[in-house]
């Protein structure tokens, strides 16, 4: 009975002890297995929901990682943004990636706003120090004691000679009137006074009179003192009474014209001083007030002139000498938004900023587009879009934005492709020679209502153009040849170039055909193209070349864009982008067929639109 019980007690705790064994074997595993198919399936959920991306070209987006349709770079992670909660546009940057780039800030203060203008001009005659001297006596000229330019005369010096018989005649008359003097003492004293309206002085007539005999010649004499700066006529001339024979300037006092742009005359007032320089007396400087500002703009060369008096002790100064100048100009605001020009990027019609927020997850920037004021040398006057005390990125704002691009958040280039859109670029000469060239030549083209842009190169006297579709370039030929520079297309009028400053008289273009029918017209645009590889660059310029007029094609395979000069007079970038798109070739405006499309080598098959 004790062995029988024993027996089952052992069984019982064989099974129960069995039963323990199983349940941790079978019920932990169970419950690990369940546990890691959770876990991997929380994996694949969470790689399910990765985005990848190409570093090169951050608008490629796939759910799954592989090779970048376009480039063929391996495809990166999309990181999730720290600061998505907080603004979905807003680009975080730790503080490793800030030193990295450089990333420097300031605080947007108010300050007075105070510009450096520079200016450029001439010394020139003082107009109130100009004399003519002419001969009061009409005759022949017998001598001239004066005879080149640039001679000085002194008041009361003889500079001339002149044999008159009306002269002579008046002397007879006097010798006559002297006889009956005592009878007739009023027509002596006539015949004197008819002398010295002739500018004779009392001496002289008492010489004729004591020597009884009429002289042939007579004296000019200098009214004035000063330099001669024109010399009208030459021995043996004829003149009448009252003609100038030379015009005198006195160089004590000169006047210093500035040239004043359009542009700057905001800045620009009477009773600012002026500092300056002259290239022929270099390490000297001058000061002077702006006394006088042209009320009325000159028609030709846009620009107003403002005046500055001088002093020329020791005659330095010379007419016709260059001067370089400028002027601390200030505006009545005096709590103006300032910013400093690294701070702006520029995206076609639109400036933006980044602007600089914390919180608790880090430092992040959001791209805020602002209203430009005046520009102030190194800086902006802010207008509108930020507020004082906000702090901005004022170096490195490149590198934030290529940080924006590549997280696909709103950057410059998406601005600027958005605005951009139908866009067309064009490339043309244009006469010039200086910085006053550039600057009247962009302006003229940025005066034509669709011009975005302008740029001209002073080297090759390219102007690069952007301006939207539909625009015709004739208006800005004519806008640019109407300020005085010639184009491609249009030449310059003779009376509006010969009123350029000197520096900027250039080489005139020379016009094989003046017939404005039979011109041509060259323009460059830039087109997007979809293809992937080499064989598509050749087939996308091949049917690109087919088209009569197209001068050059040549297609990026990075970008897609296809850079075209044709000549706008036989074709237009539509007839080019039917060629494409008949090849194969998605543009911009037509859509290849779909049997052609799908009839291309495997390696040509990009994404279509």
């Amino acid at each position: 009975m004790n062995t029988n019980r024993k027996t089952i007690i052992t069984v019982l705790s064989t099974l129960a002890i069995g039963l323990l064994l199983g349940w941790l074997i079978f019920g932990g595993s169970e419950a690990k297995v369940t546990d890691e198919h959770q876990h991997e399936h929380s994996a694949e959920e969470v790689a399910g929901e990765t985005t990848w991306t190409c570093s090169m070209h951050p608008q490629i987006r796939q759910p799954e990682s592989g090779d970048c349709p376009i480039c063929g770079m391996d495809l990166i992670p999309l990181e999730e943004e720290q600061n998505s909660e907080i603004d979905p546009n807003a680009i975080s940057m730790s503080a490793t990636a800030m030193q990295l780039a450089n990333i420097q800030t300031a605080v947007v203060g108010a300050a007075e706003p105070l510009k450096v203008v520079r200016l450029n001009g001439k010394v020139q005659e003082d107009e109130r120090l100009i004399f003519s001297q002419s001969s009061h006596i009409p005759g022949r000229i017998e001598d001239l004691l004066v005879n080149f330019t640039g001679d000085y005369v002194k008041k009361g010096q003889v500079i001339a000679s002149v044999y008159s018989p009306d002269l002579v005649t008046a002397q007879e008359e006097l010798f006559e009137a002297q006889k009956i003097k005592g009878t007739q003492p009023q027509l002596f004293e006539a015949s004197k006074e008819k002398l010295k309206n002739w500018k004779l002085t009392d001496e002289q007539i008492n010489q004729v009179l004591a020597s009884g005999t009429a002289q042939q010649t007579f004296d000019v004499m200098a009214e004035v003192s000063g330099y001669v700066t024109q010399k009208k006529v030459n021995t043996g001339d004829y003149v009448r009474r009252g003609q100038a024979i030379y015009e005198i300037a006195d160089l004590s006092r000169v006047w210093v014209l500035f040239d004043v742009y359009e542009s700057d005359l905001t800045w620009i007032n009477k009773g600012d001083k002026v500092s300056y320089s002259i290239e022929s007396l270099p390490g000297e400087t001058f000061e002077g007030t702006i006394d006088y500002l042209d009320p009325v703009i000159n028609p030709k060369t846009r620009v107003a002139k403002a005046r500055v008096v001088q002093s020329n002790k020791g005659l330095k100064l010379k007419p016709e000498m260059f001067v370089s100048g400028k002027v601390e100009a200030k505006l009545p605001q005096t709590d103006a938004l300032i910013v400093p020009k690294t701070a702006v990027m520029w995206t076609g019609e639109r400036s933006v900023v980044y602007v600089k927020s914390e919180s608790e997850q880090g430092v992040y920037f959001n791209m805020r587009e602002v209203d430009l004021g005046p520009a102030l040398g190194e800086s902006y006057i802010v207008q509108g879009g930020i507020q004082q005390g906000e702090e901005i990125a004022v170096n490195g704002t490149f590198s934030i934005d290529a940080a924006a691009q590549l997280a696909g958040k709103p950057s410059m280039m998406s601005l600027k492709n958005a605005a951009s859109e139908h866009a067309v670029h064009a490339m043309f000469k244009v006469g010039g020679n200086c910085e006053m060239c550039k600057d009247r030549i962009e302006e003229a083209a940025l005066s034509v209502a669709g011009v975005i842009s302008a740029q001209w190169d002073a080297e090759t006297n390219d102007l690069h153009l952007n301006y939207n579709d539909g625009l015709s370039l004739d208006k800005v030929h004519h806008a640019i040849a109407q300020a005085g520079h010639d184009t491609e297309q249009e030449k310059a009028p003779d009376a509006v170039y010969e009123e350029l400053p000197e520096c900027c008289l250039y080489d005139r273009f020379e016009y094989r055909n003046t017939n404005k029918e039979t011109q041509t017209s060259a323009e460059h645009v830039m087109i997007k193209v979809r293809g992937n590889c080499g064989m598509c660059k050749d087939r996308i310029e091949e049917a690109s070349l087919s088209v009569e007029g197209v001068e050059s094609a040549n297609w990026d395979d990075e970008t897609e864009m296809l850079h075209l000069n044709f000549n706008a007079s036989k074709t237009s970038s539509e007839e080019v982008q039917k060629a494409i798109a008949a090849v194969g070739h998605d543009t911009e405006k037509y859509k290849a067929p779909d049997t052609v499309y799908e009839a291309l080598p495997e390696c040509c098959l990009y994404r279509e639109n």
